[in-house]
């Protein structure tokens, strides 16, 4: 098992002092699947309200692009491999001293008959969507709590609220994701690191290209990744913890939970 990265200290800036060309002078971000969709809007909206990001996917020519035009770093890394979190936060710690938020929107999906997932796909998606926040909050919380600042940002899915047909797997994995931030948000009351989860619908993204099939319900309609990243950027700064995209999907995901077999029935009638 990869050791636990230790981070290496920075240049401070005076008290009252602050550069805005030196990245140890602002909040410091570290995105995940920030070369598209979700990740790459969220580094963008940060980035203009005066974050420096460190900016992490399997797109190395796209990393590069939006570190150019942001002002980050880019810093690749494969999450569906067991070590490619502590890699992760080795480099991000290296570059920086520090995380202030982490922002886990790396996923990956596949539709299908449960038995017909081909093994290999349904690990990636353990290992990408579950596996490695889990690695990264552990890797990076320390340094957090120490610091008695943070805000840990996981981007779930309605699929891990209420189930869907054929996305058994992808939804145990939100559905997993959903409740290590609850668990996690009891464990830091008081600590001064906040949990986030952020719960989106159909997202309008190249994540239902690269799972295979493209989306096909009628409802809800799939929304721009920019909405997205606009209440991502939003939770960081709120006490609000769990954030629905679009809003409304909170109504459905409350019937979900005290009257399973309506919501069924309705899932059933109306898709």
């Amino acid at each position: 098992m990869a050791e636990e990265p230790h981070s290496r200290p920075r240049r401070s800036a005076p008290k009252g002092h602050t550069d805005p060309t030196d990245p140890t002078d602002r909040p410091v971000a570290l995105i995940t699947g920030a070369s598209s969709g979700i990740g790459r809007a969220t580094a963008t909206r940060l980035a203009d309200t005066g974050w420096h990001t460190l900016l992490s996917g399997t797109d190395r020519p796209r990393l590069d692009e939006l570190a150019e035009r942001t002002g980050g770093r880019a810093l690749p890394e494969d999450l569906s491999k067991p070590d490619g979190p502590a890699r992760l936060a080795e480099a991000a710690l290296a570059e920086t001293g520090r995380v202030d938020a982490l922002i886990a929107s790396a996923g990956l999906g596949w539709r299908g008959p449960y038995a017909r997932t081909p093994a290999d796909t349904l690990d990636r998606m353990i290992e990408v969507n579950l596996a490695s926040p889990l690695r990264l909050v552990r890797l990076l919380l320390p340094g957090m709590l120490e610091r008695r600042h943070g805000r840990i940002v996981l981007i779930g899915s309605m699929a891990g609220q209420v189930g869907v047909r054929d996305e058994s797997g992808y939804a145990a994995t939100k559905g997993g994701l959903t409740m290590f931030a609850e668990s996690l948000w009891y464990e830091l009351r008081g600590t001064g690191v906040g949990v986030r989860l952020v719960l989106p619908g159909a997202v309008d993204t190249p994540f239902f290209d690269r799972r295979g099939t493209p989306y096909q319900r009628e409802r809800p309609r799939p929304v721009p990744a920019e909405r997205v990243a606009d209440v991502v950027v939003a939770t960081i700064t709120t006490e609000r913890d769990r954030l629905y995209v679009p809003h409304w999907l909170g109504f459905p995901a409350r019937i979900h939970g005290a009257a399973p077999g309506v919501f069924r029935r309705m899932a059933s009638r109306f898709g």
